[in-house]
Parts: structure tokens; sequence; C-alpha cells
């Protein structure tokens, strides 16, 4: 039977352990905002194929300097807005939607990312770049992601209320401000700077799921938008923490069993939240 002093004690003895949780905590504080946003604006997949864009660039500066966080986040920040605003060059100048042009660009990312890795002669690596590892979360790490963490909530103040009108009313956004674009490309920025620093100790493709899942299962608990970013950002943290502990005592991958955590959280409030949650929906009416 699971002790009480289970749930914090590998915490106490490992400092990897403690590494891995302050990491994630503050990463989920800081994706948490993001992925309400990409939810609002209809960008919820944006996430997942900027993940596949900076694999490329992350496999790059793993090639040339190995495990060097800033050898990877250069590598992945230039590679995820070279995407980015790629995607949005097809997007302005043949009209197709900004969604298709991601669609299109993102598996070329991958398989770029996976084929340098292959020349490289590194393949076992791939998995700690697409799946990541508690271990990976050292010193140098650990303060990066406290610096992006600490950024990203700093901009998200800075630019919440044009980011908020350019979301809900752009076109009265543009009447009375120029400010929209300028959000627009801070809050993209964002999005893949936090990925980047995220690969690191959750991976390039579990990192979506932390930014995405709690923000999800957010909506189904509050219609108030500052509401919602507080329950996503208690929600991944709830997942970080029962996820590496379910990664310690049963010897699992760290990042997807926070993701499969974080997914059963979101299950949870499909059923159960107040929001239009399925066992809170009215009945429906039958006719005699």
């Amino acid at each position: 039977m699971l002790a009480a002093s289970h749930l914090w004690q590998p915490f106490q003895e490992f400092v990897f352990m403690r590494r891995a949780l302050l990491g994630g905590l503050v990463l989920a504080c800081s994706t948490a905002p993001l992925g309400v946003f990409l939810i609002l604006r209809r960008m919820s997949l944006i996430g997942d194929a900027v993940a596949h864009g900076i694999l490329p660039g992350a496999a790059l500066g793993f090639w040339f300097a190995g495990l060097s966080l800033p050898a990877l986040t250069v590598g992945g920040l230039g590679a995820g807005l070279s995407m980015a605003g790629l995607a949005a060059w097809i997007t302005r100048r043949t009209g197709l939607r900004e969604d298709a042009s991601l669609a299109a660009i993102y598996p070329i990312s991958l398989a770029a990312g996976v084929l340098i890795l292959g020349m490289a002669g590194k393949r076992l690596d791939l998995l700690h770049l697409l799946f990541g590892s508690a271990l990976a979360v050292d010193g140098p790490t650990l303060t990066g992601m406290l610096w992006v963490s600490g950024a990203s909530l700093l901009a998200m103040a800075l630019i919440y209320r044009p980011l908020l009108l350019d979301t809900l009313d752009p076109l009265f956004l543009q009447t009375v401000s120029r400010l929209g674009p300028l959000a627009h490309g801070v809050f993209l920025t964002l999005v893949v700077l936090n990925l980047v620093i995220g690969f690191q100790a959750i991976g390039a493709l579990m990192v979506v799921g932390l930014m995405m899942l709690p923000a999800a299962a957010s909506r189904f608990w509050s219609r108030r938008l500052p509401l919602l970013m507080l329950i996503a950002a208690l929600s991944g943290c709830l997942s970080v923490w029962l996820g590496l502990l379910l990664s310690f005592y049963y010897s699992l991958p760290s990042g997807p069993s926070i993701v499969l955590v974080a997914g059963a959280l979101y299950l949870l409030s499909v059923v159960f939240g107040p929001v239009h949650g399925l066992l809170r929906r009215p009945p429906l009416l039958t006719s005699q």
C-alpha cells in the first residue's frame, strides 16, 4: 500500500528528482497561459507543429555540441521561429491557411531532424530529444528553465491586454492600436521558447502535452480567462508531480508519464467538469 510519505520521499532523497520537479513546475506555470491562448485563438495544433519544427535545429546543436543547453536552445529556437515565419510567409503569398502551411512543413522538419541525428551516428539519443528524461535536468538546464519561465510570465503580463483584444476582436484592436501584430509575434516567440527549453526534460513531443492538456482541461471548470490560466497551471503542476512519482516508482519514462497524468486529468474534466462536462449537461428532451 502506498504510504503518504511516498508522495514526497523521492524528492527529499534525490537531487535529480528535486531538479526535475522544480523545472517541471515552473515550466507548467509558464506554458499554461500559452496553451489557454492557443486554444482561444484556435491554434491548438500549432504547438505540435512547432515542436516538430524545432527538431532539425536541436539536432544540429546536438551534433556539434552534444547535450549543451545553449546549443540546443539556439538551434531549436532558430528552427522553430524559421518554421513559423515560413508558414506565415506562405500564407501571405498564397492564401493557404496558416495551420495548413504548418501541417505541410512540420513532417519535413521532423524527417530532417531524424535524418541529421542518423547521419551523426547518434540514433539512441533521439529518444532523449523526443521523450525527455528527468535525469537531463541538471543545474544549467534548471537555471535556463527558471529564466525562460520567468521571462515568459513577465512578457505575457505585458502583452495580456493587446493579445486578449487581438484574440477576441482583432478588427477593433486594429482601429485603436497597432500592437496586434507585435503581440502575436511575441506570443509565438514565447511558444517556441517554452517548447525549446521544455524538451530538455520532457521531450520535444511530450512538452506539447504539458502545454495543451491542462489548458484544454481548464475549459471544463471555468469561463473566466484569469481563472482558466490558474486552473491550467495547477493542473500542469499536479501532472508533473504525479507523473514524476509514477516514473520513479515504476521505472517509466518521465515525459510520457507526466503527459499521461495530464491526459487522465483532462478526461476527468470532460466527465465531471461543471462547464459542459458530460455529467453536468442537461438531459436531452424527448418527445412523448
